[in-house]
């Protein structure tokens, strides 16, 4: 899909999703701001349902008449609907205004004749709450009334799978902004979205006969429902099966609505918290794709996860475990034990995933695991501002279980910080667009694989490329003693050793690459005669400094250039203090 379509689309989303949130208006006073969404968002999954299943809701009633006293009848009336689920009751949002005095008795007759598929997303709303609060402040059947008019139409026949993706996306953001919730828990501009799917499908088998997608922090689904489009824009045959789970009552009940309304499997949609409580154990997939909250901490988890890193190789975090303020490395973990052999993910990670951590912290030790396995490909340092509800750098990182063998052994790391255009309007924080012409040159970049290589140009828009050994990001931490000397400059010895002080003791990294005997000889024996290093502290770490890497060093000016500009001020001050005093020559 190219950008300027995101862009059509999004006006008139924008315009659908502003229409459905100002329904909001009619609960003010029962309802503080921050509680709108938990009216608009159930409602406006009720209303989807409801206006998908209208066309054939004589047919399942009749249906229902035929098949209700048999103790199977799902296939029935799912054949019957044409949808993965359907609902046998005799009302529609039309003949329940026209009985406002039973208002509240029909709605939850309406809502009780749901499937048991569509029970479980309404279920996560806790909307039977919501609703006696609507009957006793009056406004359930304005409410009604509302989302029946004609704007509030969201049939499949004039509303698609991707379209209703988008006001979900939009209600949801609105919803997340009105609540003030954590910056890291933000959400994925569709433009960010393609970017990953192009970089996953790059070099995809086109020709299998099915391929499946997870997404281990799905939200909404909306990384699942591109990365679906993307692949039948390649290849309308190939079967795509889309696995996700999700942590927000909210959002999970969404994505589950989009798979029943999509036609997909909606058991593959599972709720629960994937750190602490992995829905797909054993499962594994071709592809990953997500944006796991960054930043934040995983305190809730942490028992969990604690008791599954003890398990070692049998679970996922066997490598590390990062510091407890901020868990997206953990996230990572998870996916690469979802990654089938050929697996690829594209995950998004904040700057303090490239670095942090000392050598033998967790953080390192993760980084370590997964360079030492050869299973980073790439980092993408995307621009600020790209994110509706941050606007620090972000990053995205591509693994692969099995890279080809040009990159074996190889890192590729893209400076794309300098790739986006400013958009005409900022959403929240999101001041920034990857567009079509931004995501091919990244995209370029990824395929052609050079080092030093330049796309674009680098007075507007542009990308650079660089490649590096994988061995490029380890490091030794050795630690360097000197001796302890007493009062009189006498060596401190004990059990025939010289005692090394605490107070000049230092520490040094040394690249992979260098011996370590051969390094300490010419960079530290020079100038620290009697240093030695204690070989029993040597500790393997890995950081990967993108920063360093692409760094520009401003140019300085000669010092010709400098007296100039100097005279030219010297001349100005001068002509100014005339005028000033009125002064001639």
């Amino acid at each position: 899909m190219s950008n300027d379509k995101i862009s059509d689309v999004g006006i008139n989303i924008a315009e659908k999703a502003t229409v459905i949130w100002n329904v909001a208006d009619m609960l003010r006073g029962p309802f503080k701001p921050h509680e709108y969404g938990l009216v608009i968002l159930p409602m406006t999954v009720v209303k989807r349902f409801h206006d998908c299943l209208l066309p054939t809701h004589d047919n399942v009633l009749a249906q229902y008449e035929k098949v209700k006293h048999l103790a199977v009848i799902d296939a029935f009336l799912t054949r019957a609907s044409g949808y993965q689920f359907y609902n046998t009751s005799k009302f529609t949002f039309e003949t329940l205004l026209a009985d406002p005095d039973n208002i509240e008795t029909n709605f939850k007759d309406y809502l009780a004749g749901f499937s048991a598929n569509a029970q479980d997303v309404l279920s996560k709303f806790d909307f039977d709450n919501i609703i006696k609060r609507m009957v006793e402040s009056n406004t359930l059947y304005l409410i009604i009334k509302e989302f029946n008019s004609e704007k509030g139409y969201l049939g499949a026949d004039k509303i698609s799978a991707v379209d209703c993706g988008y006001i979900f996306e939009d209600l949801v953001r609105r919803f997340s902004e009105s609540f003030g919730e954590e910056a890291g828990a933000h959400f994925t501009s569709r433009d960010i979205i393609y970017l990953m799917t192009d970089l996953l499908l790059a070099d995809a088998n086109l020709d299998a006969g099915g391929m499946t997608v997870y997404d281990m922090t799905m939200g909404t689904s909306q990384m699942l429902s591109c990365m679906e489009e993307r692949i039948h824009d390649l290849n309308s045959d190939i079967e795509v099966t889309c696995f996700g789970q999700e942590f927000n009552p909210s959002t999970y009940a969404i994505a589950k609505a989009d798979m029943m309304i999509r036609g997909g499997d909606p058991d593959n949609m599972r709720f629960g918290d994937t750190l602490s409580d992995d829905q797909f154990e054993g499962f594994t997939f071709d592809y990953c794709i997500s944006n796991p909250p960054f930043g934040i901490d995983w305190k809730r988890e942490q028992k969990k996860v604690e008791e599954e890193a003890v398990r070692g190789e049998q679970g996922r975090f066997a490598p590390g475990l990062p510091k407890i303020s901020d868990g997206q490395q953990l996230f990572v973990l998870n996916g690469l034990s979802k990654l089938a052999p050929n697996g690829k993910m594209a995950i998004i990670q904040n700057a303090s995933a490239l670095f942090s951590g000392d050598a033998g912290s967790g953080s390192s030790n993760i980084r370590q695991y997964i360079l030492e396995n050869d299973w980073l490909d790439a980092i993408i340092q995307l621009s600020t501002n790209q994110f509706m509800n941050t606007g620090i750098g972000t990053y995205i990182w591509i693994l692969r279980k099995n890279k080809p063998s040009h990159r074996a052994g190889k890192v590729q790391l893209i400076d794309a910080s300098h790739c986006f255009e400013i958009r005409r309007r900022a959403i929240g924080t999101k001041r920034s667009d990857i567009t079509d012409a931004c995501r091919e040159l990244i995209s370029r970049a990824y395929g052609e694989y050079q080092n030093n290589a330049i796309y674009g140009n680098v007075n507007e828009i542009y990308c650079v490329s660089k490649i590096f050994d994988s061995e490029e990001f380890g490091y030794n931490k050795v630690v360097v003693e000197r001796p302890m000397r007493d009062k009189d400059g006498n060596l401190v010895i004990k059990n025939g050793k010289v005692q090394p002080d605490i107070t000049l003791r230092d520490t040094e990294n040394i690249p992979l690459s260098e011996e370590i005997d051969k390094y300490f000889e010419r960079e530290i024996l020079p100038y620290i005669p009697d240093a030695w290093i204690d070989k029993k502290k040597i500790k393997v770490g890995y950081e990967i400094p993108m920063t360093r890497y692409f760094y520009k060093f401003p140019k300085v000016e000669s010092a010709s250039e400098i007296a100039r500009r100097l005279e030219r001020l010297e001349a100005e001050i001068a002509e100014s203090l005339k005028i000033l005093f009125h002064t001639e020559d």
